[in-house]
């Protein structure tokens, strides 16, 4: 099949026209969340863009895989190759076994992802339940001569890598500069034989909940490892698309791309290397370590000092959205308050295509009609913004821009008769299909039931001391249609469910 789908590829620094390697398979890989705290809205972001690039990919007619990978083990405090373990550190503060942690903030980011609008991806593979993988990953590493082991643990040796291969080929890191701004760093790092080298078995000390029995002694794997081996195990030696946010590039992804070159995979692991930028709060990268982040539930009920209100899943996915992936987004409350305002026009569009329709009386003549050429072209400026990278602040641009078409002929019916059925057609079906299929945007209940409920026996009570009994009639079936059963009791008017 043949699509005009762009995408940026950091890999080679360009846009590259997307084929895949099996077509009409597509695989895709997302770095997804170490579960020791809860994730904030820049967390958000790229399971956001990669659930719409895999929407719109099978929109186009792939098949995909998508996997999104949990990091439950192995990510150590600063990123780095020494201190504990983040998840193991939390569980020793609250006084919980480590997989208590990962279990509580895996869950809540799954149901978080899921308000989101994020489809669950194919397969959600744990860095704990594939520790096989790894120590087999290790082993063919060390086997190819690109590792070494230490008193129990084994490190990836940078240096002999770069003399065959190109580290840095990711990021643009050149190894002698690296070098060069770490020659006094290698402070409590004794066992690397260069400070550029990283971990991919450390042995466990006694600070360590988390170990398994390993070739070298007990321990658990470095925090690079875990995406190399279950990216293989799902999608193959080579596949087609691996994602994850900018600050992943270096070192994450760039050890990922030496691992699997240095094993007997052979490949950069993934074609295209995609990369959503952050977001920012008053400038400055939103970051744990900081301190400036929002988390998504914070978001979500308001409780923070940045907000003046609550936002609504679907408004944090619009907010997400309006602008393109590799660009940095500014969160403040005035850009919360807009988006929420375009994502509610993009919902009144849905209502209104609906009660499109010519006037009684009015005819339209047969066969393609004066607008139909421009109609399609503002359909068509919709998916270039799409194919165009994944751009979806144009995406969304386009669609407005075909909201405003629509709004003419719902103010003014009558100039429906310029454009023809089939054309009409079409462009309801595709706003329809790219708001809620590919842009993942639904509709979201505004209403309160119980304030909507009381201000239905409120009516039911004014009806019946103004002795309107059909009213009343009216509204108790109206109720009961709901399962609701008004009740008359000396203190007033009560409901209860019927049984």
């Amino acid at each position: 099949m043949q699509h005009p789908l762009s995408l940026y590829n950091t890999l080679t620094r360009r846009k590259e026209a997307f084929v895949p390697i099996h077509e009409p398979f597509v695989g895709m890989y997302l770095c997804g969340p170490t579960v020791y705290s809860e994730a904030h809205v820049g967390n958000a972001r790229g399971p956001v863009v990669f659930d719409v690039l895999g929407r719109y990919l099978r929109h186009l007619g792939y098949t995909v895989r998508y996997v999104r990978n949990i990091t439950d083990v192995g990510h150590l405090e600063g990123d780095a190759d020494e201190g504990e373990d983040k998840i193991s550190k939390m569980a020793r503060a609250r006084q919980l076994e480590p997989m208590q942690v990962a279990e509580s903030y895996t869950g809540r980011y799954n149901r978080h992802m899921e308000a989101l609008g994020c489809l669950p991806p194919d397969i959600t593979p744990r860095a704990s339940g594939h520790i096989t993988e790894q120590i087999a990953m290790v082993e063919e590493i060390l086997a190819n001569g690109f590792a070494y082991e230490v008193n129990g643990s084994v490190y990836f040796d940078v240096p002999r890598y770069n003399e065959q291969h190109s580290y840095g080929k990711l990021s643009g890191r050149v190894v002698e500069e690296l070098l060069a701004g770490t020659r006094d760093n290698l402070a409590g790092q004794d066992e690397k034989r260069s400070p550029l080298d990283f971990a991919l078995w450390k042995r466990a000390d006694e600070r360590h909940l988390m170990r398994w029995p390993s070739p070298w002694g007990e321990g658990f794997p470095g925090w690079h490892l875990e995406c190399s081996a279950m990216g293989r195990k799902y999608l193959g030696a080579e596949f087609d698309i691996h994602g994850g946010g900018l600050d992943l590039m270096f070192p994450h992804h760039e050890c990922e791309i030496a691992q699997s070159r240095a094993s007997h995979s052979h490949t950069d692991e993934a074609r295209v290397w995609l990369h959503n930028n952050m977001i920012t709060v008053n400038g400055q990268k939103m970051s744990k370590s900081v301190g400036n982040y929002i988390t998504v539930s914070q978001l979500f009920s308001g409780e923070h000092e940045l907000l003046t209100q609550a936002y609504s899943p679907m408004t944090a996915r619009f907010f997400l959205l309006q602008a393109h992936y590799r660009s940095t987004v500014d969160i403040t409350d005035d850009a919360l308050k807009a988006a929420a305002k375009g994502y509610r026009k993009l919902m009144n569009g849905l209502r209104q295509i609906e009660r499109l329709q010519l006037p009684a009386g009015t005819e339209r003549a047969a066969g393609p009609q004066p607008a139909d050429d421009e109609l399609r072209k503002l359909v068509a400026d919709c998916y270039t913004g799409l194919n165009d990278d994944l751009n979806t602040a144009r995406a969304i641009a386009s669609l407005f821009n075909l909201l405003r078409k629509f709004n003419g002929y719902y103010n003014q019916p009558a100039t429906l008769a310029q454009v023809s059925e089939a054309a009409l057609h079409e462009a309801i079906a595709a706003y329809r299909t790219l708001v809620q299929d590919v842009l993942g945007l639904h509709d979201e209940p505004r209403a309160d039931p119980e304030a909507l409920l009381g201000l239905t026996l409120q009516f039911y009570q004014e009806a019946k001391s103004a002795k309107d009994y059909a009213k009343v009639d009216v509204i108790r079936a109206a109720l009961k249609e709901q399962g609701i059963l008004v009740k008359d009791t000396k203190a007033g008017v009560d409901w209860a469910y019927e049984e």
